[in-house]
């Protein structure tokens, strides 16, 4: 049994953030219900990260809403929205990411949910937060990277703003928001009581650079330098970073400059002997370095390093990964299926417990594909008098009617 069977999630997020936190449930075990505009739907259906398309969609949803069912809603529509209100009343989770205030003009709040569903665990993800100038500006993952000084440790100092190649504010707003939703099930099961749960991705992005923030704040304020060349943290001596060989590149991490020198045989580090010296002489140390390991393979210094117990790393690319053993033991690719048969392979669930592993033959779904058989399931009803009726359906009544 995985740990959140039984548990419903009514989810009315989109793109990548919400999307992300409802996806770990739905691995987890929770059934998670994605409430969808009708014709349109989710916006990451046709919204291309790529030139990648996946059975008419794009491939980023297929990738992040494996393993949900689809309702399709108007929530402007009185009937549509009575039966998203039988949902809500049942679900043990609402997820949503719109911006500040849209919930409450569709009448889909914290404050409204929770009148009728009062040990509901809601989370919502903003851009910015409900507070301050900034909270109606759109909530998009470059312009967070931008605006939180993530894009300033990237890259080589020369190279002005760098942002990372993934949409990371995203997927780390989804998983503090997980996190906070777990953790309000958790005291759910002991108190009883539901739970706001707040989460800004402007937050995320400031608490995914604690380490790098708290330096600053303890260091007169001074900003962080990168190195000229071989750039990989905008704080840590030489030799952090990627150096290019002969045939392609290695990373090495913290390590003595003196021992790099007569392990490598390169003279010009032996010079640098004082610990200091990582620091207040890294660029010097990282050109002496980059131009060293030119002269040999990555598999030569590999050979050399390894045994010596410094930490290093061959630089691969995906092929080249998923080639290695070492990635072929994890399992981490799973082959699923939507309704129509349509099949592709996707990463699964990184999370094991007591030695299992978690994956789902279940793909993404298809626009509404799941209206029928929620409607019959749930006797959602139709009209404003059944939608507004007192009481709760029991806790006991509910998971039997999920199964």
């Amino acid at each position: 049994m995985k740990p959140l069977e039984d548990y419903l999630v009514v989810d009315f997020s989109q793109f990548l953030s919400g999307p992300s936190a409802s996806l770990r449930m739905a691995d987890l075990g929770a059934r998670v219900i994605k409430i969808e505009r009708p014709e349109t739907g989710d916006i990451c259906r046709t919204l291309y990260t790529s030139n990648v398309v996946m059975n008419g969609e794009s491939s980023v949803f297929h990738a992040i809403n494996r393993n949900k069912e689809s309702f399709a809603a108007d929530l402007k529509n009185t009937d549509d929205a009575n039966s998203v209100w039988t949902l809500l009343r049942k679900a043990d989770v609402v997820l949503h990411n719109y911006r500040p205030g849209v919930m409450e003009r569709l009448g889909f709040d914290y404050k409204s949910v929770s009148a009728v569903n009062p040990g509901v665990i809601y989370g919502e993800i903003s851009g910015y937060g409900t507070e301050g100038e900034w909270k109606d500006k759109p909530g998009q993952d470059l312009l967070l990277q931008s605006l939180t000084g993530l894009t300033w440790l990237s890259g080589n100092a020369d190279n002005g703003p760098v942002p990372m190649g993934l949409s990371i504010v995203d997927m780390l707003a989804g998983a503090h928001l997980l996190q906070g939703v777990l953790a309000c099930l958790v005291q759910k099961g002991i108190s009883g009581e539901g739970a706001l749960v707040q989460i800004s991705m402007l937050d995320s992005s400031l608490d995914f650079q604690f380490e790098t923030i708290t330096t600053f704040l303890n260091d007169g304020g001074a900003l962080p330098e990168r190195t000229k060349s071989n750039n990989a943290n905008a704080y840590l001596g030489a030799p952090y970073g990627i150096y290019q060989t002969a045939d392609g590149h290695l990373a090495l991490a913290m390590g003595s400059i003196p021992v790099l020198g007569n392990l490598l045989q390169c003279d010009g580090l032996k010079a640098f002997t004082e610990l200091s010296e990582a620091f207040t002489k890294r660029d010097e140390i990282k050109q002496i370095l980059a131009s060293h390991l030119k002269t040999g393979t990555t598999e030569k210094w590999l050979s050399v390093l390894e045994p010596a117990d410094i930490w290093c790393a061959d630089v691969l690319n995906w092929e080249q990964l998923m080639n290695h053993e070492g990635f072929k033991v994890l399992n981490m690719i799973q082959e699923v299926e939507m309704s129509d048969g349509y099949t592709y392979k996707t990463t699964r669930c990184p999370i094991r417990i007591d030695g299992e592993i978690f994956s789902s033959a279940k793909a993404s779904p298809k626009l509404g594909e799941d209206n029928e058989r929620i409607i019959q399931q749930f006797r959602l009803v139709k009209t404003p008098a059944e939608a507004s009726a007192p009481g709760l359906v029991s806790s006991q009544t509910i998971k039997q009617g999920l199964k």
